[in-house]
C-alpha cells in the first residue's frame, strides 16, 4: 500500500558551462542514484544540460544541437526506472528559442514545457536569447535518432498517474514563473495538479535564500500543493553571479527538505498526496475558485510511476523516509516551541479578556485541583486580570478535597494560589457528597461511575453558585483531548461559563505550563515544577498509601497517542488504516503495534460515543488548526455510527 505517498527528489549537478556531454554524465549519475532511492519524480535545474550562464552561446547552433543529442542520452537512462525525470534545455522551435523543461519517462520525451516569464532586469538578460512560451499545447517535431517524433509543447500540460491511492498529478514551471504575480502554477493547481516542479537558476545575493524559501513555502500553502524546487549551483559561471544550488521540497506551507547552499547533491522525501487532496476539499473556497476553470486548454499525459509499498514491516525503499512527528501539536525546534507557547497563551488571554469586558465581570471563579489543566486555566485568568488591571484577589480559586484528593495535589493548589496572589477558598465536599449518596440511595462502597461523577457535579455546583454570589465567571479547565475522548462528567467539569483550554490538546498543556514556569522564579517556579511531575488523574477514587491511585492514561490510554489520532482524524480526515500506519512510524521506538491498535480502537469508540458532550460545550477560543467546538471546526451528529471506522480497524 502506498497510503497516498509519492517519493520525489531534486538534484543539482555540477555543470560545466557549454559542455553538454559532461553535464549529461552528471545528470545520468543522479538518475542512477534516484533510481536506487526509489524516486518517482526527479527534478533538475533550469538549463542544466548546457548550463544557465552560457550567454550568447545559446544562439549558437553547435550548443543547441549538442543539447538535443544529449537529451536523448538522458532519456535512455530513464528506461525501466519508473521515474519521471525533468531537465532544463534550450530548445529552438521554428524561428524562436525557448527556455524549456523536458519531461522524460521510460526512455521517452513526454513533453516540453516552456518558460513563460522571461526576465530582463538587474543581472538577468534572458530576453536577449529566449522567447516567452505559450499556454495551449501544440505538437512540435523533435529528432530522435533516425526518426522524428511529435512532442507536446506548451505550459498547460499535466502528467497524471491514477494508480496511486490518491492519483498523482504534477505540472511544471520554470524559475521566474514562480516570482511573478500570477504564476502558471496557480492555474496548474486549479486544473488538478498536486505537485509543482520548478526548474530554477536563482543566483545568490544577501537575503535571497530566505526570501526564496518563504516564497516556496507560501506558494505551496496557497495552492495546497507540493512544490519541488531544483536550483542551479556549483559549476555555473561566476563572471557576474554565484549560484548556491538551494533545493527545496515543500508541502502545504511547510518545508520538508532543504539542501545546504553550495553543496549540490540529491535531496528527496515523500509527498502526502492524500493530505493535499484533503486540504483542498476542506477549503471550500478552493473548489469555488476552480468551479468555472476552463480545462479545455490543458493536455493530460498519462504516466505509470514507481510506487512504494509501505505495508507490513517494509524494508529498503519500501520504508518511509519522511519523519512523522509523534507530537503533531508541538513544534520540534525549541525556538519554535517557545514561540508557539507564547502565542497560544496570548490567544487564550485575549479570548478571556474580551469575555470579561463583555460581561463586565470583575471576578472569576475556577476549581483548583493541583493538576495541569486547572493550573493553565489559572495562569490565563491571572494574565487576563493583569492586562485588565483588575486586582488578582478578584480571582477565587476553589479547592474542593474529597475521597481521592491527595496531600500533594491539595498542597500544590494552595501554594499556586498563594504564589499568584489570588483568593483561595478550601471547601471540603465529602459531607455534601455523602448526603447526596443518601438522597439517591447509592452505596458509597460501590465505587462506580455514580460515585465518581457525583463528586464532579458537586464541585461544579459550588463553582457556579459562588460565581453567582460574587457576580463572576466560572472559568473552565477541561482541555480538547478530554473533549475528544469524553473524559469529562456531563454537566460536571464538562460545564463552565468560558472554557479557556477548550482547543488545547493535553500534550500542549504540559508545554504551556512548562514555558510559563521557565519565566518564573522562587516558590511559583517550584510549585509549577511539582505540578508538571504529578501524574494526570481526576482523583475521584481513594488514594493508595497516600498516593494517586487513579491514573488517567492507564485507563483511557496515553494522551500522546490520542492527540496523534485526534490530529490526523480531524485535521486531515485520514482513514483508520493510514492513521495506524503513521502512528506505527511515529512511535516505533515507544509503543508496540498491538498497543497502538488497541488504543486507536479505544479512541474511535469513545470519539463516536461521546459527541453529545461536545455538542453543547461552553464558548472558548480556537488557538490551533484543530478544534472540537460545534460552532467552530467540528459539527457531527451525536448519534453518528462509527461502525465503518471500527470495521477497518478489525481488518488490520
Amino acid at each position: 500500500m502506498d497510503f497516498g505517498f509519492i517519493r520525489v527528489g531534486t538534484a543539482t549537478p555540477r555543470v560545466t558551462v557549454g559542455n553538454c556531454k559532461k553535464n549529461t554524465d552528471e545528470i545520468i549519475s543522479f538518475i542512477k542514484e534516484g533510481t536506487e532511492k526509489g524516486l518517482s519524480i526527479l527534478v533538475f535545474p533550469e538549463l542544466c544540460l548546457t548550463g544557465y550562464t552560457c550567454g550568447d552561446l545559446f544562439l549558437n547552433s553547435t550548443l543547441l544541437e549538442s543539447a538535443s543529442k544529449e537529451l536523448l542520452r538522458v532519456a535512455g537512462a530513464t528506461c525501466n526506472t519508473g521515474m519521471a525525470v525533468i531537465v532544463g534545455i534550450p530548445l529552438a522551435v521554428n524561428n524562436s528559442l525557448y527556455n524549456t523543461a523536458a519531461v522524460i519517462f521510460d526512455g521517452r520525451i513526454l513533453a516540453f514545457i516552456p518558460k513563460t516569464a522571461v526576465p530582463n532586469y538587474s543581472e538577468f538578460y534572458e530576453a536577449r536569447h529566449f522567447s516567452p512560451g505559450f499556454e495551449t499545447p501544440c505538437y512540435i517535431e523533435f529528432p530522435e535518432g533516425n526518426q522524428t517524433s511529435k512532442i507536446p509543447f506548451g505550459t498547460n500540460i499535466i502528467f497524471k498517474d491514477s494508480s496511486f491511492e490518491q492519483p498523482a498529478l504534477f505540472a511544471v514551471e520554470i524559475c521566474e514563473d514562480m516570482w511573478i504575480p500570477s504564476p502558471p502554477s496557480v492555474k496548474h493547481s486549479l486544473a488538478g495538479a498536486l505537485i509543482i516542479a520548478n526548474l530554477s537558476a536563482s543566483n545568490e545575493i544577501i537575503g535571497k535564500s530566505e526570501y526564496r524559501k518563504t516564497l516556496v513555502k507560501a506558494l505551496s500553502g496557497r495552492l495546497a500543493a507540493a512544490y519541488v524546487y531544483a536550483d542551479a549551483g556549483p559549476g555555473e559561471s561566476t563572471t557576474d553571479m554565484v549560484f548556491g544550488g538551494h533545493n527545496l521540497i515543500a508541502e502545504n506551507g511547510a518545508i520538508l527538505k532543504e539542501s545546504e547552499l553550495f553543496n549540490g547533491g540529491l535531496i528527496y522525501t515523500e509527498i502526502d498526496l492524500q493530505k493535499l487532496n484533503s486540504e483542498r476539499r476542506r477549503i471550500n473556497t478552493y473548489s469555488q475558485s476552480s468551479r468555472n476553470f476552463d480545462l479545455s486548454s490543458y493536455l493530460f499525459v498519462p504516466v505509470t510511476l514507481k510506487k512504494q509499498d509501505y505495508g507490513k514491516k517494509p524494508t529498503g525503499n519500501g520504508k518511509l523516509t519522511r519523519k512523522i512527528p509523534p507530537l503533531p501539536f508541538i513544534p520540534e525546534e525549541p525556538e519554535g516551541l517557545n514561540s508557539r507557547c507564547r502565542d497560544v497563551i496570548n490567544y487564550q488571554t485575549q479570548g478571556l479578556i474580551k469575555r470579561l469586558e463583555h460581561t463586565r465581570a470583575k471576578t472569576a471563579v475556577l476549581g483548583l485541583s493541583g493538576g495541569l489543566d486547572s493550573t493553565l486555566a489559572l495562569i490565563i485568568t491571572s494574565e487576563s486580570f493583569k492586562k485588565l488591571r483588575l486586582p488578582e484577589t478578584g480571582i477565587q480559586g476553589i479547592t474542593m478535597p474529597c475521597f481521592g484528593t491527595t496531600d500533594r495535589t491539595l498542597n500544590n493548589a494552595k501554594k499556586l494560589a498563594e504564589s499568584l496572589g489570588i483568593t483561595l477558598r478550601e471547601i471540603p465536599i465529602k459531607k455534601a457528597v455523602m448526603q447526596h449518596f443518601e438522597d439517591i440511595s447509592h452505596n458509597p462502597e460501590e465505587k462506580n461511575v455514580t460515585y465518581e461523577n457525583s463528586q464532579a457535579r458537586e464541585r461544579t455546583q459550588i463553582l457556579m453558585d459562588i460565581a453567582n454570589e460574587i457576580s463572576g465567571l466560572v472559568i473552565g479547565t477541561g482541555d480538547m483531548s478530554e473533549l475528544a475522548l469524553g473524559w469529562a462528567t456531563y454537566n460536571g467539569d464538562h460545564m463552565s461559563m468560558y472554557g479557556v483550554n477548550a482547543s488545547i490538546p493535553k500534550t500542549l498543556v504540559r508545554h504551556l505550563v512548562k514555558y510559563y514556569k521557565d519565566l518564573q522564579s522562587g516558590e511559583l517556579k517550584e510549585v509549577l515544577t511539582d505540578i508538571l511531575d504529578t501524574p494526570v488523574s481526576p482523583e475521584l477514587l481513594p488514594p493508595e498509601q497516600g498516593k494517586i491511585s487513579q491514573k488517567t492514561e492507564s485507563i483511557i490510554g496515553p494522551y500522546e497517542l490520542h492527540d496523534f489520532f485526534l490530529y490526523y482524524t480531524i485535521r486531515w480526515g485520514f482513514r483508520p488504516g493510514k492513521i495506524f500506519f503513521l502512528a506505527c512510524e511515529a512511535f516505533q521506538e515507544k509503543f508496540k503495534e498491538t498497543e497502538i491498535l488497541f488504543w486507536l480502537k479505544t479512541f474511535y469508540r469513545r470519539f463516536f460515543s461521546q459527541q453529545y458532550k461536545r455538542s453543547c460545550i461552553p464558548d472558548g477560543p480556537k488557538v490551533g488548526s484543530v478544534s472540537l467546538s460545534p460552532r467552530g471546526d467540528w459539527r457531527m451528529p451525536s448519534d453518528a455510527d462509527g461502525s465503518l471506522w471500527q470495521e477497518e480497524l478489525e481488518e488490520l
